[in-house]
């Protein structure tokens, strides 16, 4: 991000060797759990009847939804099973007809398992690269996706790389007891003193191309600080706190056991045999509100038993708190996820509020930056208006609770054709891209 939004930010305020290997597939259940099954993508239609009937449809087959929550005039991307496939075709095409929706059905992928093979498979050559590599902290780095134990190496490379202007800090801890582990990336005045610019990324465990860019940023603005004016000029005038992955516990379930896994790994609550919370429902934010959240702890939009009952959001939520309440304050929150191209503003909890032009502006000019490297189209506005609506969210929290004046948040690549399962090869133009906007 480089930064479109940050500039106009900064005239408004001033007026040891790793043992490094790729990624391997999930190693506790691999993606053979994913083999033949077929991830589709299904136009929705104008009719609030006929989506009803295409989610009875889906509950029917018991299939597992990617589109979180399934609105008119747009598609959802679903699982499906080869066994199921054809009966689910059959009846999906028939409902499509009778409401009179040309829009066909397309395949996203056509097996899900042989995609997540993929997605972490790379050479030989570069896996005796990383071997070898004294750090981890290289433009190699965003070759490929990486187990969690890495991520952390990374970070503790980047600082060891640039100790006058990096060091690890921890933003909270999540629900089994891991370190929300970040870097803080500072200028000339040190650590701790001018205002604090906070991004969350891997909020939700599958969207692991989010810890890849925010990383690749921290890159940017630490081996370019010392030959960018602009880019000294940042860091000098704000401080970074850049978490790559709030969620860890979910990450590591995501890598280890299923790769399409969402919320954290809380325990069920009462009644239920359903892990986790959506952590990104469970800040204290209109939390109780109906139509943003789900109260079934077996729905991925799980919003818990009552706001901060997740120590993931309550941690994080005293970290950003702290920082806004002392004399340092937070300029900026951005909570970066994946996939759709958007960029968002508040607010996600009421789509009758329109928020501050100034704060459509820089949203525009974030899109208009980023499409201006490789063509990638965003959409931008207001959560609620654009997306759906959302209670208990991290940017409403920020915008509203914490005060934080420049709030956003973001769906990275792509807009379907891979969704979560992003290509390694599409790691570098998505950083690139993002750091342009």
């Amino acid at each position: 991000m480089k930064f479109t939004v940050l500039s106009v930010i900064v005239a408004t305020l001033l007026l040891g060797t790793p043992d490094a290997l790729s990624l391997p597939g999930p190693s506790n259940n691999p993606a053979s759990q994913f083999m033949d099954i077929k991830v589709v993508r299904i136009p929705t239609g104008p009719s609030t009847s006929a989506l009803g009937k295409l989610k009875d449809l889906i509950s029917k087959y018991d299939l597992d939804l990617w589109t979180t929550v399934p609105t008119i005039n747009s598609h959802v991307d679903v699982e499906v099973p080869s066994a199921s496939y054809g009966s689910f075709m059959k009846e999906t095409n028939g409902l499509l007809s009778q409401a009179g929706i040309l829009e066909p059905v397309s395949i996203m992928h056509e097996d899900l398992g042989q995609s997540i093979l993929e997605e972490s498979a790379v050479s030989d050559e570069y896996q005796n690269q990383m071997r070898k590599a004294a750090s981890l902290a290289t433009p190699a780095w965003f070759n490929a996706y990486h187990p969690y134990a890495d991520h952390l190496q990374f970070l503790s490379d980047l600082v060891t790389a640039y100790p006058s202007h990096a060091k690890i800090v921890t933003g909270g801890t999540s629900i089994q007891g891991k370190p929300i582990t970040g870097i803080n990336i500072f200028g000339s005045s040190g650590s701790g003193v001018k205002p604090a610019i906070i991004w969350h990324a891997n909020v939700h465990a599958r969207e692991w191309i989010t810890s890849m860019t925010v990383e690749y940023m921290a890159y940017q603005l630490l081996t370019n600080y010392g030959n960018s004016t602009e880019i000294k000029g940042y860091v000098d005038k704000y401080d970074f706190y850049i978490f790559p992955i709030v969620n860890p516990d979910g990450f590591i379930y995501s890598q280890t056991t299923n790769r399409m896994w969402r919320k954290n790994r809380q325990s069920p609550p009462s009644g239920s045999s359903c892990y986790g919370r959506d952590i990104n429902r469970n800040w204290d934010i209109h939390w109780s509100d109906t139509g943003g959240a789900s109260t079934n702890p077996c729905d991925e939009t799980y919003k818990g038993t009552a706001p901060f009952d997740a120590s993931e959001t309550r941690t994080l939520a005293a970290f950003q708190n702290a920082k806004k309440n002392s004399t340092q304050g937070v300029a900026m929150y951005i909570d970066w996820h994946s996939y759709s191209q958007m960029f968002f503003t508040p607010y996600g909890f009421d789509c009758s509020l329109s928020p501050p032009t100034e704060l459509l502006s820089l949203a525009k000019g974030f899109t208009t930056s980023l499409k201006a490297v490789y063509g990638t189209q965003y959409t931008y506005g207001s959560s609620c208006q654009t997306i759906y609506k959302t209670t208990g969210s991290s940017d409403d929290y920020s915008y509203v609770i914490t005060g934080v004046k420049y709030t956003f948040s973001a769906e990275l690549r792509d807009t379907g054709t891979y969704g979560f399962v992003l290509p390694a090869n599409q790691i570098y133009p998505t950083g690139i891209e993002t750091w342009a906007g």
